[in-house]
């Protein structure tokens, strides 16, 4: 069976990206998941200087797992219209050791805020970007209103639950090709 790594793009132990990243994993049907939290590969910032003394034991562990999943499942929190300073700092640190990220391999990219643009901005910076760092099939969603649209572990409004289905869906079958 084909599996997947799902993760937010968010160091908050409350990440409500965290929560809808789990929550599409888990409507995954004929796919396994494992979940990971950036909380788990403290980093320093990165920089040429820092990068002359190697690589940070956390960003190899952290780039060494990406080798082990056949996709994605990625949820970014937007700050101040773009990715949250954990994520971009593993991004960085990353891509100087495997600059294909996503090892040609399909991702779920998604957003969600508690506001009615449900991170779009970051989406969009997403979609630009990792296209060109080996997201092989990159689909996307995003869930606007989070508090009003996601209660109890899963998303409510039917609309919006129906549109991430057929996006879980797409992402799945790239998946298992």
């Amino acid at each position: 069976m084909k599996k997947v790594l799902a993760f937010a793009g968010s160091t908050s132990s409350t990440s409500i990206n965290k929560k809808l990243a789990i929550f599409a994993a888990e409507n995954l049907e004929n796919t396994s998941f494992d979940v990971i939290d950036l909380r788990d590969f403290t980093l320093p910032i990165f920089s040429e200087d820092e990068e002359k003394n190697g690589f940070p034991e956390a960003v190899k562990k952290f780039t060494s797992l990406l080798d082990n999943y056949d996709g994605f499942i990625l949820s970014l929190a937007e700050h101040n219209g773009s990715y949250a300073a954990a994520f971009k700092n593993i991004f960085d640190w990353s891509s100087r050791i495997e600059g294909k990220i996503f090892r040609d391999k399909p991702l779920l990219l998604m957003a969600t805020s508690p506001g009615g643009m449900g991170g779009k901005f970051v989406l969009a910076a997403g979609e630009q970007r990792f296209s060109r760092q080996g997201a092989k099939e990159l689909i996307t969603y995003s869930l606007p209103n989070f508090y009003d649209n996601f209660k109890e572990g899963k998303i409510i409004n039917e609309d919006l639950l129906a549109s991430l289905k057929v996006q879980v869906n797409l992402f799945e079958k790239a998946v298992n090709q």
